[in-house]
């Protein structure tokens, strides 16, 4: 047994090993030589990739799963107290283990790199976990999103960095204790745990104060949230503050964001000195990403030219802007986005990518109380596509709330100018989508849900 892998961990059981943040813990604590098991409620690639690394992985939630020397069980904020193997070890005595808990005492003695903020976390995780490793500084990380295939959102490096993505959502980033922290922006969501903006500033406040004694906070200078936050913090004792951005005074000033199809060129000024790299993704927010990715880089340790040299290795992570494909001379791309920050800025850069052609959506919004608090918003967002359909509300972990449906997001839209229509039937889009698509559009599928799935129907479907 390696002597990285924490004794509770030694034998660890995950219930929802298939999901994005538990699936990389599991995968790292294999790496490191735990035997590791857990359960999903379907097959899917993670759960192959997993298998790969010699996981059991088991389909279905049944108390009968959970082994017998099981060391400890691990359960995120999503798992239902109701689950028959999270029951079995309650009743066993078998520890219970949060998620962040479980990422944390894998971060131990690590410098850690710890990325927050309400949306854009997957991204500048994922920059510098491919910018790092390329420099050969072999860093280990996990990801709230897959690089570039099933299971890569996870590593056991052997470098003495640790990134990670840093949760607000159920306030477990106070968990972490890292070197470095970002805070790309502070703004309201998850209203099931929060139920004000003063709230929010107040969880990120104490994220910040979490930060060992002589760290760095890397944050944004442009957000009005951020910079909310950063005045609140600026006089804890021992913690540095990086600001980057457009705004004038930010330490590592954004002069320049030069789009370039479906990349930017970016050029910052740093230490007086003009610094100009590629960012191999579209729109404005991302390129914004890879600055926060770069400072963070630097307080860490690794040299600015060829780490800004090195973000342009990064090209994408699953489900951010990602290409599906193309057929009938349209392109398919999918979007995680699902606040309605997050849509527009996959809308404007998704526009200034299109080259002339139309920008299709199909929307599956997430969650009734994201709906409920922000559905009016979404909707404004969708107005910045040429025509849109929006699915039923994706309920994830949530029962439904009377009065909250689709046709909140649709009608704000409407008042907007958007042309949008209600589509109900998941299985009609495809053919819907195909009668609308002309050669030269884009159509995006965004939300946090099971919308990804269309994507290749519909580029089998425009191919028929």
């Amino acid at each position: 047994m390696s002597p990285s892998v924490p004794p509770s961990m030694d034998r660890p059981h995950f219930i929802g090993i298939g999901g994005a943040g538990m699936s990389g813990i599991a995968k790292i604590l294999a790496q490191r030589g735990a035997h590791v098991a857990g359960s999903d409620s379907r097959e899917s690639e993670t759960a192959a990739a997993l298998r790969a690394l010699g996981v059991t992985v088991h389909i279905g939630h049944d108390a009968a799963h959970l082994a017998q020397d099981a060391s400890a069980v691990v359960v995120s904020s999503a798992i239902r107290q109701e689950n028959p193997e999270l029951a079995a070890a309650r009743e066993r005595g078998v520890p219970v283990v949060h998620r962040s808990d479980a990422l944390a005492a894998l971060m131990e003695g690590a410098r850690a790199i710890a990325v927050a903020g309400t949306h854009g976390k997957t991204t500048t995780t994922s920059m510098l976990a491919v910018a790092l490793t390329a420099l050969g500084m072999e860093p280990s990380y996990a990801i709230g999103g897959d690089l570039d295939a099933p299971g890569s959102n996870a590593h056991h490096g052997t470098g003495e960095v640790f990134v990670a993505e840093a949760d607000e959502s159920d306030r477990s980033f106070h968990t972490y204790a890292p070197e470095v922290a970002i805070v790309l922006n502070v703004e309201l969501d998850h209203h099931a745990n929060y139920a004000s903006i003063e709230e929010i500033y107040e969880s990120f406040e104490t994220f910040v104060g979490k930060v060992r004694p002589g760290g760095t906070l890397v944050v944004s200078a442009d957000q009005p949230g951020a910079v909310e936050l950063t005045s609140r913090v600026r006089d804890m004792g021992g913690l540095r503050i990086v600001t980057v951005g457009e705004a004038e005074g930010a330490d590592v000033r954004v002069v320049k964001i030069n789009p370039r199809g479906l990349t930017s060129e970016v050029t910052v000024l740093l230490d007086g000195r003009m610094l100009t790299f590629t960012v191999s993704v579209p729109g404005r927010h991302y390129a914004l990403n890879a600055v926060a990715a770069l400072a963070a880089g630097i307080a860490i340790g690794a040299p600015a030219r060829n780490l800004a040299s090195a973000l342009g290795k990064y090209t994408g992570v699953k489900r951010r802007l990602q290409l599906k494909g193309e057929a009938a001379g349209v392109q398919v791309i999918d979007s995680y986005a699902h606040h309605p920050t997050e849509m527009a800025a996959d809308l404007e850069a998704i526009r200034g990518a299109a080259e002339g052609g139309r920008v299709l959506v199909v929307f599956q919004p997430h969650l009734f109380s994201r709906t409920r608090e922000l559905g009016v918003e979404m909707g404004g967002a969708l107005a910045l596509a040429d025509a849109s359909l929006v699915l039923d509300i994706y309920p994830a972990r949530e029962d439904p709330i009377p009065g909250v449906t689709s046709a909140v997001i649709i009608d704000a839209a409407r008042a907007a100018g958007a042309d949008v229509a209600a589509e109900p039937d998941r299985e009609a889009v495809p053919a819907v989508v195909a009668g609308m698509a002309k050669p030269g559009d884009l159509v995006l599928t965004m939300g946090a849900g099971d919308v990804t799935d269309l994507g290749p129907l519909i580029l089998a479907r425009l191919g028929s």
